[in-house]
């Protein structure tokens, strides 16, 4: 294989699902790395994998609910490893929860999660994570039984594992997400997480006493009789991936479906609501 790559530089509005979809979509040809930019992603193929109609049948560069422009370049030689520590900064919840790739050093925290990063997070990942983070350090998670919607890589699932959660799903509708929580999962020696490709189509018939859902607006509200569905009596739902502006739109569809409200955080305009069955 050769080592030159064709990368193409993407800008996108609005940004955040238009990325989400568009990496999506790439994933699913011979694109295997993706960082984010100012205006959007870059995303990267191997040369030997790349001919000029790779882009002919991305669906998303066709919507007229997204404004995409794009140039590509050759560049020789990708250091993977530099391009994530670039990318990827550690996640760090009140000293107890620390979320490190393998080339950052070990703190003293309580919750040590080591994942290796295959493409940069953007700042809204970092700000709904850890918001999600905070709402699991604060609940007795012990036994059980846990869903990990848009698990990506799989961060969520293993601190509920590591917090004694028990069993745990993990569910991506991304190909790659689903391969690199399979990855993260065994990384953190989890024996409790099974991890599935798909969407909520896969939660038929399914019970849980906590499911977890950092996806954005539009999914959540699609979504949101599914997971009402699936929770279990006094169970728990955690919700993030949206903006301030949101809550209203999410708190209806929550309270019309029986959940009542417990609590919210902030970071940054991003917003994490918790609700109970």
């Amino acid at each position: 294989m050769s080592n030159i790559y064709i990368a193409y530089h993407f800008s996108i509005e609005p940004k955040e699902l238009g990325s989400e979809i568009l990496i999506a979509e790439l994933g699913e040809l011979a694109f295997e790395s993706f960082t984010e930019t100012e205006k959007g992603i870059s995303a990267f193929v191997q040369k030997d994998l790349w001919d000029e109609m790779i882009l002919e049948n991305v669906n998303i560069l066709h919507s007229e609910e997204f404004e995409i422009d794009y140039s590509y370049e050759e560049i020789d030689q990708v250091n993977w490893n530099e391009e994530w520590e670039k990318n990827f900064e550690p996640i760090d919840v009140d000293g107890r929860c620390h979320v490190r790739a393998p080339f950052h050093p070990k703190t003293d925290a309580e919750f040590d999660i080591l994942i290796e990063p295959k493409m940069s997070f953007g700042t809204g990942h970092h700000e709904t994570t850890h918001m999600m983070i905070q709402h699991l350090l604060e609940i007795d998670v012990t036994e059980m039984k846990t869903l990990d919607m848009g698990c990506g890589t799989a961060i969520l699932a293993i601190l509920a594992e590591m917090k004694g959660a028990q069993p745990i799903d993990a569910i991506d509708i991304d190909n790659w997400c689903y391969l690199n929580s399979i990855e993260n999962a065994e990384r953190n020696n989890c024996k409790n997480i099974s991890v599935y490709e798909g969407d909520a189509s896969l939660l038929k018939g399914k019970k849980y006493d906590l499911i977890i859902a950092n996806i954005n607006r539009n999914i959540l509200l699609n979504d949101m009789q599914t997971y009402v569905d699936c929770l279990n009596p006094k169970g728990t739902l955690l919700l993030s991936g949206f903006y301030t502006e949101d809550i209203p739109f999410i708190d209806a569809s929550c309270t019309e479906k029986g959940l009542t409200y417990v609590k919210k955080f902030e970071r940054n305009n991003w917003v994490s609501l918790k609700y109970v069955n």
